[in-house]
């Protein structure tokens, strides 16, 4: 592209100089041979009256008195006086010369001669003049070419560099301009098209993390009853299983089309009224194998049939993530308990542990901090859900943990004054 840029502007440039010079060296070719005519007569018609002026003052007409009003080495003059011999002043020019005769008033004749030589030397110095100027005018449009030529190219070079990176998989928008309008344009549009397939990108694996993060509890769990199911000869247990497992594998469904739902649009819900018993218990029911194994336990109290606003598998998910937190980060036994605060629903989760540092404190809801070697998106992810369920996830407390799920409630048909434990 530089060098058709460069070509262009000097086959211009070179057409410019052939029309403009030619016409200007005709121009001024003719103009110094006319300028030269017109020197020559202006010489005879001045000979010519000082050779009047003589004759009618009987003064003497030699050449020696005419040599000194003659320019020397220039021109050569004969003058012709009747009765009398021409006289000669000058060197007689050899080859073309140009000629001017001028009559005198007591009937002479002065001749001027200019060897033509002369003024080929004025066309050529003219001429050189012209070429140099022509010379000058062409370095100064290639350097104007080149220039040219870099200023755009460098910027689609650069464009062309940003289009194979965001190819290559590398969307990070440059935010370089170039001071053209059209390819500040380009450059406007390939850092747009940058931002979002960032932001597709990172929704991609936003995705992916999340979908690791929440099928690896329903998953684990629905293995342990496998394990279950093949140890086991007993058709009742192997009764019992199986339908705990098919309402792992009904979760598991559920976990999927949240995520698939929440990738498309996180505001996007399908909120019930429900029951949060019925969520607790199944999550207690869930994760009593496991907290049995590591020692410990899971128990829940608080209000009884609290009715909230929401989506059961979102809910059944936050719930989840904050019984793993504990279970890994916490020690002692884990408590779930219910209340009511105004117009929300309440669900506390807590433990004995030793609590949230102070430098993570503010940062526990962030992603890819973790106190330990985990992912660092299990709280993330819960707060993204209860958000996108119209409730809100909050840490209220520090030392010991405590974590708040906060719902919408419905008004009940049946008085929750009365706290009742739901320990099981």
């Amino acid at each position: 592209m530089r060098r058709r840029l460069i070509q262009s502007t000097l086959a211009v440039v070179l057409v410019v100089i052939a029309v403009f010079g030619v016409s200007l060296v005709i121009v001024e070719t003719r103009t110094i041979s006319n300028s030269a005519q017109e020197r020559v007569e202006s010489e005879a018609v001045r000979l010519a009256s000082i050779v009047d002026s003589r004759l009618f003052g009987a003064q003497q007409v030699d050449a020696e008195v005419l040599r000194k009003q003659v320019t020397q080495g220039r021109y050569y003059a004969v003058i012709r006086i009747p009765g009398e011999s021409p006289i000669e002043v000058g060197t007689k020019p050899v080859g073309d010369v140009i000629s001017a005769t001028a009559p005198g008033e007591e009937g002479e004749t002065v001749t001027v001669q200019e060897p033509r030589s002369s003024v080929t030397r004025e066309v050529g110095r003219t001429l050189l003049i012209i070429a140099l100027v022509a010379l000058l005018a062409v370095v100064a449009a290639v350097l104007l070419a080149v220039r040219q030529a870099n200023r755009l190219a460098s910027p689609l070079t650069d464009l062309a560099e940003t289009a194979e990176r965001l190819g290559s998989g590398d969307p990070r928008p440059r935010h370089k301009r170039y001071g053209v309008p059209e390819l500040d344009r380009v450059a406007d549009v390939l850092d747009g098209s940058a931002e979002r397939i960032a932001r597709m990108l990172t929704a991609e694996r936003r995705l992916a993390a999340d979908a690791s993060h929440q099928l690896r509890t329903p998953l684990t769990a629905l293995s342990m009853r496998l394990e279950e199911i093949t140890l086991t000869d007993d058709p009742e247990t192997v009764k019992e299983e199986a339908t705990i497992a098919l309402a792992q594998v009904e979760r598991l469904t559920d976990v999927v089309e949240r995520l698939l739902t929440n990738s498309r649009d996180p505001r996007t819900g399908s909120a019930v009224s429900f029951d949060l018993d019925d969520v607790i218990q199944q999550q207690l029911a869930e994760w009593r194998p496991a907290y049995r194994s590591a020692g410990r336990a899971i128990v829940s109290s608080g209000k009884r049939h609290l009715r909230a606003v929401g989506t059961p598998g979102a809910v059944a998910q936050v719930l989840a993530a904050l019984i793993e937190n504990s279970l890994m980060h916490g020690g002692g036994t884990v408590a779930l308990r219910t209340r009511v605060t105004g117009n929300q629903a309440v669900i506390e989760v807590t433990d004995e542990g030793p609590g949230v540092p102070a430098e993570l404190g503010a940062r526990i809801f962030e992603r890819a901090i973790s106190g330990r070697n985990s992912t660092g998106i299990g709280l993330a992810v819960a707060r993204d859900l209860a958000e996108a369920d119209g409730g809100r996830l909050e840490m209220l407390q520090t030392k010991p943990p405590v974590f708040g799920l906060f719902l919408s409630r419905t008004p009940l048909s049946k008085s929750l004054d009365d706290e009742e434990p739901m320990v099981r």
